[in-house]
């Protein structure tokens, strides 16, 4: 981690912003204190595709039916 002063990071902000987005972390200071810090931005996330997994599940037809007694008796511990 790299700590620069506001003017270091003002005549070198295209340098600054090269090494954040390599994946380095840069503090940036007034007077010695840290008041800022230059990070690289997270990945976007990919899009979603929908039916990705279209024809590779099965949910059967009483998926939604409800559960058995002693089903239920696990889920309440008794």
């Amino acid at each position: 981690m790299q700590q620069v002063n506001i003017h270091e990071a003002k005549t070198h902000l295209s340098r600054l912003i090269e090494q954040a987005a390599a994946g380095e972390e840069i503090i940036i200071a007034r007077g010695g204190k840290p008041v800022a810090r230059l990070v690289p931005l997270a990945a976007a996330p990919e899009r979603r595709r929908l039916g990705l997994f279209k024809g590779k599940l099965n949910v059967p037809d009483d998926f939604d039916a409800p559960l058995p007694d002693h089903v239920l008796a696990l889920f309440e511990g008794r």
